[in-house]
């Protein structure tokens, strides 16, 4: 076996076995793909891509114009639809003022963008009524969002980190659920499966500026940590799957209580 067809092998078995232990989806459901065109979106894409004809699954790849970047968000939207059209997958483009957005709400760019985007997602959702919106947040997004949450101060349940799956709106059959189907994966296999498959991709620069919080986690805390403690993303993981069985278990542990 070649090592390009091993490591692709290990990261879509890693991928598939967290999607059958979460349940994040089966044959025929329609998934939206939420694309930036980084290196963890076209991993996603990449996957789903390829898993689509065995699995009659039906894709849709979403992608959303922040305006934050100029030109290069312009040149971002640009490099999605010609990936759409590479892979053959119907995408759809929007724009959103997230600047104008974040002055108008009184609140940080990165929240405000957040909020733009899973509004953006969730009404297309609706509109081709597609059950699932898949975003590419992966182990290290977890792992930063639970020191996020822990340094901003936070209520037991911020602990969890990023959630694999969550409903957005509706119930029953009629819900939208977000997925996260790369939440097992880490960056570094990321990356290893993007060059060893030879996959382009954008670069975000305003992910290196370290005057956002996140980025300073990611490039500075979080290595530091890892020096002394190799497993620290793994424990972090471990830590908020045990405190979600806890929160489920209201009568087991008076922790749930202090979420009510």
């Amino acid at each position: 076996m070649t090592s390009q067809k091993s490591c692709t092998l290990r990261l879509w078995e890693k991928i598939n076995a967290g999607a059958r232990k979460h349940d994040l989806f089966k044959e025929k459901d329609t998934v939206l793909l939420a694309v930036s065109g980084g290196p963890d979106s076209v991993t996603m894409l990449d996957f789903f891509a390829k898993q689509a004809r065995k699995r009659r699954l039906i894709l849709l790849i979403a992608h959303l114009n922040h305006k934050i970047r100029g030109k290069e968000a312009d040149k971002d939207e640009v490099f999605v639809k010609k990936l759409g059209r590479t892979y053959g997958i119907e995408t759809v483009a929007g724009r959103t003022d997230v600047p104008a957005l974040a002055k108008r709400r009184k609140t940080g760019i990165e929240h405000a963008a957040r909020l733009a985007r899973y509004e953006f997602l969730t009404k297309l959702a609706l509109k081709r009524k597609f059950r699932l919106i898949a975003t590419a947040h992966h182990a290290d997004d977890h792992a930063e969002t639970f020191l996020l949450n822990l340094l901003r101060g936070t209520e037991p349940k911020g602990l969890l980190g990023i959630p694999v799956k969550r409903v957005l709106c509706g119930k029953g059959a009629a819900a939208v659920s977000v997925i996260r189907p790369l939440l097992q994966v880490t960056r570094a296999e990321i990356m290893e499966y993007m060059k060893i498959n030879r996959l382009p991709h954008r670069k975000d620069e305003s992910n290196e500026d370290e005057k956002y919080l996140r980025n300073w986690l990611r490039k500075t805390l979080i290595p530091l940590i890892e020096k002394k403690q190799p497993r620290f993303k793994a424990h972090l993981a471990e830590l908020s799957a045990k405190l979600a069985r806890q929160l489920k278990s209201p009568g087991r542990s008076a922790l749930s209580s202090l979420t009510r």
